[in-house]
């Protein structure tokens, strides 16, 4: 290993954020080396379970999920713990606890028995606010198990990439990555028999403007495309049969916009940041346009409501007068 690669952990420290953050954020990264070696074991025996979203789940998922619960609500620091496998969060019993976690141990695992790349999704806030705006979010990553297994990170100063290497620490490869106003790649989610019309038109837009397909159907993979290719666009629209779309706010959507707006991009349910928009409801999820700015808003022209045209008012012909007959 070169003498003068980065680690993560120094490179926290070197940014000099809270020193729990810091151990918080390196727990997860060990705990993403776990998860990795249970993918290279090639564990695609079906756990014969569903999560809170009916989706079938692989032994894989649960043993993620325990892996990540189990070293987080470790830790004396955080209060809840919110995975995409459970129904409910887990609240701590610590006296002093500083943030909560939301996690989706194990994004995309449909993908594994074709033997596609899947991801872990992070995002964490502060103790009080797991239940609220994602702009109360203090920092988020993801976990790419790839061909490489790659960290994305940002607390709120940068976005930045490091890579697992054999000796078993992560490396830092990139820093301040930065997204281009345009993109030149779609990924597009939902069955196209399903989009709504507005969505629609809007993929045909990009089709017929060169814009180049890349999806692989997993989330944290098509995303981080996007981000390491410097810009495009990756959507799960509002569905005819799900208004709502797929992607969950708190699990999935919320980390992803925060690194996105870190790096330059955007992210917006179709017309609003998704950052601002509430969460109700711990499952609650959300359509998503996230990317490059330029087509992000684009995406967002399509979605506006047409302007109302204003009635002209009718006006009676003038009055005939005795006077003008005369002059006529």
């Amino acid at each position: 290993m070169d003498h003068t690669s980065v680690f993560l952990r120094k490179f926290l420290y070197d940014e000099g954020i809270d020193a729990d953050l810091r151990r918080l954020i390196h727990t997860i990264s060990v705990g993403g080396k776990y998860i990795s070696a249970l993918l290279q074991a090639a564990n695609r025996k079906m756990a014969g379970t569903q999560n809170t979203s009916a989706e079938d789940q692989l032994e894989v998922d649960k043993q993620a999920d325990i892996i990540l619960k189990d070293m987080i609500t470790s830790l004396d620091y955080v209060h809840d713990y919110a995975s995409e496998e459970q129904e409910k969060s887990i609240t701590t019993t610590h006296k002093k606890p500083k943030f909560s976690v939301s996690v989706d141990p194990l994004d995309g695992s449909s993908l594994i028995d074709v033997n596609l790349a899947v991801g872990t999704i992070v995002g964490i806030y502060p103790s009080e606010e797991l239940i609220n705006k994602g702009r109360y979010i203090q920092a988020s990553l993801y976990i790419l198990y790839g061909p490489l297994t790659t960290l994305v990170y940002t607390s709120g100063k940068g976005v930045h990439e490091f890579v697992l290497c054999p000796e078993g620490e992560f490396v830092l490869t990139k820093s301040n990555i930065r997204m281009k106003e345009q993109g030149s790649i779609y990924s597009p989610g939902g069955l196209r028999s399903e989009w709504i019309e507005s969505h629609r038109n809007f993929i045909d837009d990009l089709v017929i403007t060169d814009y180049k397909l890349r999806y692989s159907g997993g989330l944290v993979p098509d995303f981080n495309q996007i981000l390491m290719k410097g810009g495009g666009l990756f959507s799960y629209p509002a569905l005819k049969k799900s208004p709502e779309g797929k992607l969950r706010l708190l699990f999935e959507l919320y980390p992803l916009a925060f690194l996105c707006e870190q790096a330059g991009g955007k992210a917006t349910n179709g017309t609003q940041n998704i950052l601002d928009l509430t969460l109700e409801k711990l499952h609650q999820r959300s359509p998503v346009y996230i990317g490059s700015k330029h087509e992000v808003e684009k995406a967002a022209s399509y979605h506006k409501p047409p302007k109302a045209v204003k009635a002209v008012k009718a006006t009676k012909p003038p009055k005939v007068t005795k006077a003008t007959k005369a002059s006529s």
